[in-house]
């Protein structure tokens, strides 16, 4: 099992920047991606990117493309999800997850989340 720590959060003006972090320990060697949620009030948890650490290959929604970037240490110990041109749809809980194996294409463990407002 991976424990996972988000941090980075905040209140932020429309086209400003912030850099989420995720802090993972416990059983991180075993890691085969990380990734980053959102679920913004009211809504459902969607993905927004992920990294595999095979390859380094990193993934993203069709909505963040060319703003955010996510990136992650060699020893899996930290992903960091750089937010930039942010706009107020925007706003969510961020939250960090580890998938542990290729097989089920799911995502097993989950932080607690970051809370993320983009003012207009």
């Amino acid at each position: 099992q991976v424990q996972l720590v988000e941090s980075g959060g905040g209140l932020v003006q429309a086209g400003g920047s912030l850099r989420l972090s995720c802090a993972a320990s416990g059983r991180t060697f075993s890691s085969y991606a990380m990734g980053w949620f959102r679920q913004a009030p009211g809504k459902e948890r969607v993905f927004v990117a992920g990294i595999n650490w095979s390859g380094r290959s990193t993934y993203y929604a069709d909505s963040v493309k060319g703003r955010f970037t996510i990136s992650g240490l060699n020893a899996k110990t930290t992903v960091y999800l750089q937010m930039n041109g942010l706009k107020p749809e925007d706003t969510a809980v961020y939250y960090c997850a580890n998938r542990r194996t290729a097989v089920s294409g799911e995502y097993d463990d989950w932080g607690q989340g970051t809370q993320v407002t983009v003012s207009s």
